[in-house]
């Protein structure tokens, strides 16, 4: 299948797209699994929050939301990300906004194939699995 990137309301920054989108499936060959149809779309703050709201009953800014559609092997879903909260963070943080974009990009692609953020443990070693990935994209 493939991985799409959908500009809902906020256009992408200005990575490559074919090279990208090869990374990405590379991450999830690397990971022992199979690349099925995965949305990325990019969007602002008021969008995300709504999306937040509607279907996790949540009330508040945050860059990334997956949509786990994967079924066995192949990894499957829509990714939101609020370009807003991307920009924000890569400004508070002191990095490009290309690579904090690469970062929630594969942050939610890992959330697909299986990793969790909910303790601090499990935390941790996605962030491993982020900087891991992160060294091989271009």
């Amino acid at each position: 299948m493939a991985v799409h990137f959908i500009e809902e309301d906020r256009k992408a920054y200005g990575f490559n797209r074919t090279v990208v989108k090869k990374w990405l499936d590379e991450v999830v060959k690397l990971e022992g699994k199979k690349t099925g149809k995965i949305n990325y779309v990019f969007c602002s703050d008021d969008y995300l929050v709504g999306v937040n709201m509607e279907f996790l009953k949540r009330d508040y800014f945050t860059d990334v939301i997956s949509f786990d559609y994967s079924i066995k092997n192949e990894v499957s879903g829509d990714i939101l990300i609020s370009v807003d909260r991307v920009g924000e963070n890569a400004k508070n943080i002191g990095v490009s906004d290309i690579e904090e974009m690469k970062r929630i990009m594969v942050h939610g692609l890992l959330h697909l194939i299986g990793y969790d953020d909910g303790t601090d443990e499990t935390k941790a070693i996605m962030s491993a699995r982020e900087d891991l990935y992160l060294g091989l994209s271009q």
